[in-house]
Order: structure tokens, then sequence, then C-alpha cells
């Protein structure tokens, strides 16, 4: 078997505060391969951004790294800093982040931004860098590339800002893309643009894509595995058809019923009861047995058991046939 593109072991995210330590990744494992598309879902506050953020090394302080390894083609990357971390971001890690405005520096033209990236980490003269970006701003469907190169960002649509977004976290041709809620800020119409745009780039360039949301049907659309989070913790991990349609863990149970289906007619949605527990306040044993209706006293007392990286299953005692 191939080597993974990214390998995420046991990754531990501490914030210390005055009153305690906090931790909204706890004990993370998973790998990602060339051309695949994992998605990672879950409430607010589940740590979906936070898991993203510490692989290509943005957590803003206090927050850091506590524990585990990131490793990135077989290269250990989490105990990079400075230097070493700049020249690995958009080289090796694409970003795309979910406010495509703010992601650009409206000062600098589109043709700017991506010429100044691509000579950044290519070998490459001036006008070479110029055609690929301007090759780039083709392939991801920006009409008059040649012309649009010299517009600044308020002169894009929120979609067309979206494709340069993406166009720029390709230039240097890396081999991870994080795209965190990559749509969110986009109408239906244009959301099926970006997703179907991203899953063509993933296939062709065999780029590996770590896709950050919390909208079910962008996963159901998109994603070849899952990773389902809750307080910091997989909850599951599997391939996005067995996920989708037989989920093990009560939580994803609990996410896909409370997800509305245009089969379903005027059927009232399911709804988990409570909310995410604060991080300074999680319950003992499994962080989601209070709004669990199967939680039994081994629940409360016992962690859910880890997932390993290549485990499709739930971490849940009690998972499997018994949760659906």
């Amino acid at each position: 078997m191939e080597m993974p593109v990214l390998s995420v072991r046991d990754l531990v995210v501490e914030i210390p505060t005055r009153h305690a330590v906090l931790r909204p990744v706890n004990g993370v494992t998973f790998d990602l391969h060339r051309g695949e598309i994992l998605g990672m879902v879950g409430e607010s506050g589940a740590g979906k951004s936070m898991t993203g953020n510490a692989v290509i090394g943005l957590l803003d302080r206090p927050a850091r790294i506590a524990g585990g390894e990131i490793l990135l083609n077989g290269e250990r990357i989490d105990q990079l800093h400075g230097e070493e971390l700049r020249r690995l971001r958009g080289k090796h890690i694409g970003m795309v982040f979910q406010d495509p405005l703010t992601s650009l520096n409206p000062l600098l033209t589109i043709g700017e931004q991506l010429t100044e990236t691509i000579t950044e980490h290519l070998n490459v003269s001036a006008a070479e860098a110029r055609q690929r970006a301007v090759d780039g701003l083709r392939e991801v469907g920006i009409p008059a590339a040649e012309q649009r190169m010299d517009a600044y960002p308020h002169q894009f649509s929120g979609g067309m800002r979206q494709r340069v977004v993406i166009a720029l976290a390709l230039c240097a041709e890396p081999s991870l893309i994080i795209a965190d809620e990559p749509t969110t800020a986009l109408d239906v119409s244009v959301q099926a643009q970006i997703i179907a745009l991203l899953k063509r780039l993933c296939r062709e360039r065999g780029t590996a894509v770590m896709l950050i949301t919390h909208d079910m049907g962008v996963i159901a659309e998109t994603a070849d595995r899952v990773a389902v989070l809750y307080a910091g913790r997989m909850a599951e991990l599997g391939l996005a058809r067995d996920v989708l349609t037989q989920p093990n863990h009560p939580y994803t149970i609990g996410l896909m019923g409370s997800t509305p289906l245009a089969s379903a007619g005027r059927a009232r949605l399911y709804q988990i009861d409570g909310s995410m527990p604060r991080l300074d306040a999680l319950p003992s044993g499994c962080a989601f047995n209070p709004r669990c209706s199967r939680a039994q006293s081994k629940c409360s007392q016992d962690p859910s058991p880890s997932l390993a990286a290549h485990q499709d299953r739930a971490a849940c005692w009690f998972g499997g046939e018994n949760a659906q």
C-alpha cells in the first residue's frame, strides 16, 4: 500500500488558560492518501478547523500542539517553526478558507498574488510564472483569464473569488489541500460548481484534500471517506457511503437524522438533545454520553475507545448494530 500523503497520529492541541488546560483536539488519528477527499464533519466546536490549522501550522497562541505526530509524505512536520514552516505552506500544503474576500489581499491584483506565490515556491521565470497563473485561472473556470489577471478581488463575485482562492492554493502544486468550509458563503448553485471543481482537480492532479464542513450534503457529494468529530475526539471514521447510509456512532446517527432529505416530504427532523459541552466542562467517560439515548453506566465511567487510522468503525462501546 502506498505511503499516505498525510498521517496524523494521536494529535493533541492544548490551550492553557488561568483555570485549566483545554484540549480542543484530543487524540485524533487518520490517514489521507493521494487523490482522496476526506470529509471532516461535526458541530461547531468539534475540533474540525483546529485540526486543519494544526496540520498547516496556523494555530493562534496560546494554542499549541502538545502531543502526537503529523507526517507529510513520510516526513514529520509538527515540529517545524519559522522559515521551515513558511516554506511548507503553499509549496506542499495549500489552504482554502471559508471567506475568499478575506483570504485575498485587496491591495494586490489577482495576477500579482498568484505570480508571487508561484515564484516564491517554484524555480521559474517571471514570464513563466505569469503563464502558469493564467493557466491556473483557466483551470478553475475563470473566463477571460488573461484579462482578469489585472483585476482586484473586489471586482470578482463570491463564486469567482473562491475559484481564485482554489487556483492560489493549487498554483505551487502542493500534495495536500485543506479546504475549511469552502462553500458556506456561497449560494447553492455556486456551491455545486465549487464541489465539482474540487473533485475534478483532486482526481486529475492526485491531490489529497481535507474537506472541513458541517454540511452533510457536501460530504455526500464530495468525500471518499468521512471523519466525524465530537468534542475534540474522533467519533467515527469510514467510507462515505458506509457512514452516511449505515452510521455506527449514536452521534453520527443523530447528525444524519437531523439532515433534511428531499424524499422525506414534511417529516419532522430528528434533534439531538442538548449541545456540545464546553471544553472546561467535559463530562466524565464518553463526552457524548449526556446526549446519548443509548448511554449505559460504562459510558459515564470509561472514555470512548480510540480509533486507529485504518479502522472503519465507531469510537463507541455500543456501536455497530447496537447503535442503529
